[in-house]
């Protein structure tokens, strides 16, 4: 099925999904906010601030950045003081995106010293956020951002963005926290961005049209975490390997759900240093490669 098909099929569910926060069909319905007038252009910008897991490059200098995207120049997912030297020159940038609340993504003091002033999380660990973004702002003489809460396949419209949160696989100290992971839809582009996760769940899948139980167009692009290269690592519980990330892709092709204009690639972040060899592009399977630390990366339409 095409795409403007799906979507023109679709139409009824999707305006009562920005009615109905929680409503299965919220995948259509950011699909559907993607191509509304004022959309500029047929690209989606990512800068990969970071692609590393916890650690980070820490004092001596080596290693990759803790894992964060630069959308489209104007809001990020994630943020931490070891990525300052990534953004732009000149960069205004008053959004930010959490997955969750471990601090190799959640740093309120580096979101302040760059003046985000809405800051969107899972309304499940919204107190903990509050109570951090408070202290941090009262340490640094800031002004406190708007703190406001997400819901599960309910979009924010940011720009000509609209971000739909997922449920990530990823638990936290917090036992009442849901991860996120998200969906960005922009036109005709739908990139999943889904880090930290161990694998898409069913749920996630289901929302973002790549569940083959029902009938989706699915996405067009993917970014996934591949923590560790071993799929027997006992990280496992929490994280993705590189051979789940394959798994996932040769899924999402067999059952075409995924959408790619060619030569483009599926891209892997969050990768801990110690768990990968020196090359991590190494023996991956076309069409995955690795992020780097400051790529570039400009997804379009298929």
């Amino acid at each position: 099925m095409k795409r403007r098909d799906f979507i023109k099929g679709a139409t009824g569910l999707a305006i009562a999904a920005a009615a109905a926060p929680t409503l299965a069909s919220a995948g259509p319905a950011s699909a559907l906010a993607g191509n509304s007038p004022g959309a500029k252009d047929n690209t989606l910008k990512i800068k990969f601030l970071g692609t590393g897991a916890a650690g980070g490059k820490g004092r001596s200098g080596k290693g990759r950045r803790h894992s964060s995207i630069l959308v489209d120049g104007i809001f990020l997912i994630d943020f931490t003081d070891d990525s300052l030297d990534m953004l732009p020159a000149g960069a205004r940038i008053d959004t930010i995106f959490y997955t969750h609340s471990h601090r190799d993504h959640f740093q309120p003091s580096a979101a302040l010293r760059i003046g985000v002033k809405r800051v969107y999380l899972n309304h499940s660990w919204y107190d903990i956020a509050v109570k951090a973004y408070r202290e941090a702002a009262k340490e640094a003489g800031a002004d406190m951002p708007a703190i406001i809460p997400t819901y599960v396949g309910s979009p924010v419209i940011v720009g000509d963005v609209a971000v739909t949160p997922l449920l990530a696989n990823h638990p936290t100290d917090n036992a009442m926290e849901e991860s996120q992971i998200y969906l960005l839809d922009k036109g005709g582009i739908r990139l999943l961005y889904a880090t930290d996760t161990s694998g898409i769940p069913g749920k996630s899948a289901r929302l973002a049209g790549i569940d083959a139980h029902r009938e989706a167009y699915g996405i067009t692009a993917l970014i996934m975490e591949a923590t560790m290269a071993d799929p027997d690592d006992y990280r496992l519980y929490c994280h993705s390997s590189t051979s789940t990330v394959a798994n996932t892709v040769r899924v999402l092709l067999k059952t075409d759900r995924l959408h790619m204009p060619a030569g483009q690639k599926v891209y892997l972040t969050h990768m801990a240093t110690s768990l990968h060899p020196k090359d991590v592009n190494a023996g991956l399977p076309d069409p995955l490669r690795a992020a780097e630390d400051g790529l570039e990366v400009i997804f379009r339409e298929p």
